[in-house]
């Protein structure tokens, strides 16, 4: 009798061990499951490639408009039939004997970078960033191109816009849309849209 006991006893222990390791693991495994699905959920807006001007909202509605009387040093780009202006890292038109500051348009080259630049590599794609404006090498100059959607930088320039699309936040400068994101612990910013003028 007592040995039935003991055979029962311990048969009952390890059913009780083998339940509870069971349901520690289906815990365990639900656990990392919804980790996995909140952090993939949260982690894209949902932007289109090409949003129209008229569905952005800037948080500060009227931007400054920088202008100079003159530019030393600067460099003549043609572009189009058109003279553009680029001098400190900063491309310019002249209007009324004033040079205002704008953003490159695709397709302005320049024989070098700009010193300041950073290489960024996105799916085999080599550009050089150099204060928001991404250039790839053509031959012996430097084009400014659009990134392709998912390139990641670290910094945005200085003047970059807050902008709200359907409710949600992102970053803008030079028409390219940015969301923040965290890279290994490390606070950066994905491309994730253009702004096309209308």
């Amino acid at each position: 009798m007592k040995a039935f006991i003991r055979i029962y006893s311990l048969s009952v222990l390890l059913a009780i061990a083998f339940v509870t390791q069971a349901s520690g693991q289906s815990v365990g495994n639900s656990n990392s499951k919804s980790n996995r699905d909140t952090k993939t959920s949260t982690v894209k807006k949902t932007v289109y490639n090409r949003v129209p001007s008229t569905k952005v909202t800037y948080k500060t509605p009227v931007r400054k408009v920088v202008s100079v009387r003159s530019v030393p040093d600067r460099k003549v780009i043609k572009y189009k039939g058109q003279d553009y202006y680029y001098a400190n890292n900063k491309y310019y038109t002249q209007s009324r004997g004033r040079y205002i500051v704008i953003a490159p348009k695709i397709g302005f080259r320049l024989s070098s970078l700009p010193s300041d630049y950073k290489r960024v590599t996105y799916n085999n794609y080599n550009y050089y960033n150099a204060q928001g404006v991404f250039y790839v090498q053509i031959n012996n100059e430097y084009e400014v191109v659009e990134p392709e959607i998912g390139t990641i930088v670290y910094e945005l320039p200085d003047d970059y816009e807050k902008v709200a699309i359907d409710g949600m936040e992102y970053y803008e400068y030079a028409s390219i849309l940015y969301e923040k994101v965290q890279i290994n612990g490390s606070r950066a910013y994905e491309v994730v849209g253009f702004i096309e003028m209308e």
